[in-house]
């Protein structure tokens, strides 16, 4: 099963050193998403980051920099709903709706579906499907390898994710809740339980 971690949405003094710890116990991608940034603070982080992980890292905003730093791909959303003219890495996007997984699955690398759960991170951003309807969405192919999971998602959620057909889990909250020195730790025993899933 595939985890993805998402900053914050804020920088924060040591993000740094937390996020190169995170690829040092084994991240494989990181969702850059700092809505409120301008270009040049987001140079300063990427600038500040080991060039060897580079490549897995994906934007959610200032294309042009996923081909100037040789980044892992780009996120849509509604403040950049395309990708950027001659993009060669993934292309993600954001959906509420299994609608719009069906709409958009085609034309993505992967998708995130949220709120799966009731979101650790977001006050209020309570879950938007019953189990029963994730379990049909699975079962007519519209849930499926290239659907993400995200809201809410911890350790002890991701065999049942695995169960609704999804092919992986974005982390935010879980993660970046937890004090420094817990923080690594707890990546790798979600890793080593996605890694046990197929």
């Amino acid at each position: 099963m595939k985890l993805i971690v998402i900053t914050l949405p804020r920088f924060f003094e040591g993000e740094t050193e937390a996020l190169t710890a995170l690829f040092r116990a084994g991240l494989e991608t990181l969702h850059l998403r700092k809505p409120g940034s301008t270009e040049e603070e987001t140079r300063r982080l990427l600038d500040s980051l080991p060039a060897g992980f580079l490549a897995h890292i994906v934007l959610h905003d200032h294309f042009p920099l996923a081909a100037a730093y040789g980044l892992g791909g780009v996120h849509l959303n509604s403040r950049n709903p395309q990708p950027p003219a001659g993009h060669r890495g993934t292309v993600s996007r954001s959906c509420h709706s299994l609608q719009e997984v069906e709409a958009c699955k085609a034309r993505c690398s992967y998708l995130f579906l949220s709120p799966i759960y009731d979101s650790i991170s977001k006050e209020g951003y309570a879950s938007a499907y019953p189990p029963e309807v994730l379990r049909a969405a699975c079962q007519s192919g519209v849930i499926g390898r290239k659907v993400m999971a995200l809201g809410g998602v911890c350790r002890n959620r991701l065999p049942e994710i695995a169960q609704w057909g999804f092919g992986g889990a974005a982390l935010l909250g879980d993660i970046w809740q937890r004090d420094v020195k817990d923080f690594i730790p707890h990546f790798l025993e979600l890793k080593q339980m996605a890694d046990r899933i197929p």
